[in-house]
């Protein structure tokens, strides 16, 4: 009997995760939004899809999901920064992670909605699961967008990249370039520092970049793309390695914060924080990427 995974928030991120997901045929799906009708047309027309795409899983409705996912939030509008959308979303996601608790008190929560990683936060002292059952979606999607920048720039399949970014969802991430390699080999020896620096910057203005061209709305296929594969990895206990948000309590010298740091997700959820080698500088940036979430952890109250 397949898993079952519930994702809060039926809109684009929401409803083309589910989508992926059930494509990939590694769990069943439950959409659940406030907007009556909109889970249940969604759910309706992406199992109509099954026949064609050739899939068994089902989009419906029910309890006891092993993974829960929220998208659930307001969307950034043009101009808006992730930060700004901290207080509404707050309350949002309050409200969400009240009912997850009363409805699957054993399941790992996924968080999507922004901003990220003070949301993951939240959803860690809302919930009050241990921390290894509250991840977040960041480095994966950070990273995905600078290794397709990369691949435009050398004219080499993505598949070739390794790329990771660390630290804050947003402009507080932190891309480290020797880390990055193309084949094997680190993008510091392929390509001048002056092409690096412009690729990372569009990395980091990733998400308003497309804000920006759509007017109204932001990402959602490559979001979508980045949470389907950590839910995989963790109903299928692959224990894939992925840069995601995290609570820290100690690792890389980082106490009460979360930022997006390497972890191996299996079916306990967050099953090791790995640690690479930073120099000192590397080490500092990453700790003024955890103060700046700290701040909006203040804000709401909680720090």
């Amino acid at each position: 009997m397949p898993a079952k995974i519930s994702i809060i928030g039926a809109g684009n991120v929401g409803a083309t995760s589910a989508q992926r997901i059930a494509e990939r045929g590694y769990a069943d799906v439950v959409l659940v939004d406030i907007v009556e009708g909109l889970p249940q047309g969604k759910a309706l027309d992406i199992q109509q899809s099954a026949p064609v795409i050739n899939f068994n899983t089902a989009v419906t409705g029910t309890n006891g999901s092993k993974v829960v996912i929220i998208t659930a939030g307001l969307p950034r509008k043009p101009g808006m920064t992730r930060d700004q959308l901290l207080a509404a979303n707050a309350e949002i996601v309050t409200g969400v992670i009240n009912n997850i608790v009363k409805y699957s008190p054993e399941c790992i929560i996924l968080m999507v909605s922004n901003p990220l990683d003070a949301m993951t936060y939240l959803a860690v002292k809302a919930s009050r699961f241990p921390r290894k059952r509250v991840v977040g979606l960041s480095g994966v999607l950070d990273s995905a967008r600078l290794s397709t920048f990369i691949a435009g720039e050398l004219k080499v399949s993505p598949k070739d990249i390794s790329a990771w970014v660390l630290g804050a969802h947003g402009k507080g991430m932190v891309v480290i370039p020797r880390l990055t390699t193309v084949r094997g080999k680190p993008l510091t020896g392929l390509l001048p520092e002056e092409t690096i620096n412009k690729l990372v910057e569009r990395a980091v203005q990733g998400g308003a970049e497309i804000v920006g061209l759509l007017k109204s709305g932001s990402a959602f296929y490559a979001p979508s793309a980045g949470i389907a594969r950590m839910a995989e990895s963790i109903i299928r206990d692959k224990k894939e390695i992925l840069p995601c948000a995290a609570l820290l309590d100690g690792e890389y010298g980082i106490k009460d914060s979360v930022i997006g740091v390497p972890v191996k997700l299996g079916r306990g959820g967050i099953e090791q924080i790995v640690e690479f080698e930073l120099s000192a500088g590397e080490k500092q940036r990453l700790y003024n990427s955890a103060e700046g979430i700290k701040l909006l952890i203040k804000q709401m109250g909680l720090g």
